[in-house]
C-alpha cells in the first residue's frame, strides 16, 4: 500500500518543487501520493518528509534527479509536433541561409529536451535541407535538462521502432543503426550534431547565452507545469537570448499571453523576436 502523504507534508513539497524548478503541483496531491508512495515504501522511509530531507540533503543531485522523473512526464517522440518542423524547413531555414552574414552559424537551444528526440529530429532535417552545404555549417544544437538521467539517454540515442513512427522510412535508413529486437541507435554523425548539458530553466541565463543569441529556441511541453508568472518570466528569459528575427517554439498545448510577452505571435505554438 502506498504510503499516504499529510496535507503538512504535501504543502512542504508543493513549495520545494515550486522554488526550485517553477513546478506547480498544488492540485497534483492524488498524483504525487501515486507515483512517490510505493517507491518511499519499498526504500524504507516512514514518511514524505523525512524523504524529503534526504533529496534537500543530497549533494550528488541523483535523489533530485528521481523526484523530478518521478513527478514530470518525460513520454516524447520523434517529429512531434509536425508543424513545427514544416515551419522549420520551409520558412526558418531559409530565413536563416540568407541572413546568417557569411559565418554560418546556426545556433539552437532545445531547452527541455528530455531523452533526444527533438534535437535529433531537427539535426536530420537540417541535414536534409542543407545536404552537399552541411560541411559549409555548424548546426551543432545546444539540448538542455534539468534531469541527468534523460540526457544521459539522449546521449545513448538507441529508441524503439514506435517512437519513430512518425519519421520518413529514408530517415530511419540513412540515420538509424538497426540493433534488432525493435531497437535502433542514432547513427554517430547525427549525434556529434547535439551538445548536451544539465540546466535549470529556473535559474538565470548564462551570459554566454546573451552574448551569442540564438536564431531558433524550442522549449515544448514542459510549461504546462508552470503557473502563469513562472511562465511569463521564463519567456521573457528567452526572449533576452533570441536573436532579433529568431524564432521561439512553444508546445501545442501550451500558450503565452501576448499582451505579457515581446514575442510577435506569428501561428499556434511559434513566435518570433522582431528584426
Amino acid at each position: 500500500m502506498a504510503l499516504e502523504i499529510t496535507d503538512a507534508e504535501f504543502q512542504r513539497l508543493v513549495k520545494y518543487m515550486y522554488d526550485n524548478f517553477g513546478i506547480n503541483l498544488t492540485a497534483k496531491k492524488v498524483l504525487v501520493q501515486g507515483r512517490l508512495g510505493n517507491m518511499l515504501n519499498e526504500r524504507g522511509f516512514k514518511s514524505y518528509n523525512e524523504y524529503l530531507d534526504t533529496v534537500m540533503a543530497d549533494k550528488s543531485g541523483a535523489e533530485v534527479t528521481t523526484i523530478l522523473n518521478k513527478l514530470t512526464t518525460n513520454h516524447t517522440y520523434f517529429m512531434r509536433e509536425p508543424e513545427h518542423y514544416t515551419f522549420l524547413k520551409d520558412t526558418i531555414l531559409p530565413y536563416m541561409k540568407q541572413s546568417c552574414g557569411g559565418d554560418h552559424i546556426l545556433r539552437i537551444w532545445s531547452a527541455a529536451c528530455s531523452s533526444g528526440e527533438e534535437c535529433y529530429t531537427t539535426a536530420m532535417l537540417m541535414d536534409q535541407f542543407f545536404g552537399n552545404e552541411k560541411g559549409m555549417w555548424d548546426t551543432r544544437i545546444l539540448a538542455t535538462d534539468i534531469s541527468q538521467n534523460v540526457i544521459e539517454k539522449a546521449k545513448r540515442g538507441v529508441y524503439s521502432d514506435e517512437s519513430m513512427k512518425g519519421l520518413p522510412n529514408e530517415w530511419k535508413t540513412r540515420y538509424f543503426n538497426d540493433l534488432g529486437n525493435g531497437k535502433y541507435e542514432i547513427c554517430k554523425g547525427i549525434k556529434d550534431e547535439v551538445i548536451y548539458k544539465t540546466f535549470n530553466l529556473m535559474d538565470p541565463m548564462p551570459d554566454k547565452y546573451k552574448h551569442k543569441p540564438f536564431d531558433l529556441i524550442f522549449c515544448r511541453n514542459v510549461m504546462i507545469y508552470f503557473d502563469a508568472p513562472t511562465k511569463q518570466a521564463l519567456v521573457n528569459r528567452f526572449y533576452d537570448v533570441v536573436k532579433p528575427g529568431g524564432y521561439f517554439f512553444t508546445g501545442h498545448a501550451e500558450s503565452i499571453n501576448r499582451a505579457d510577452t515581446k514575442f510577435e505571435y506569428i501561428q499556434p505554438a511559434i513566435y518570433r523576436r522582431s528584426v
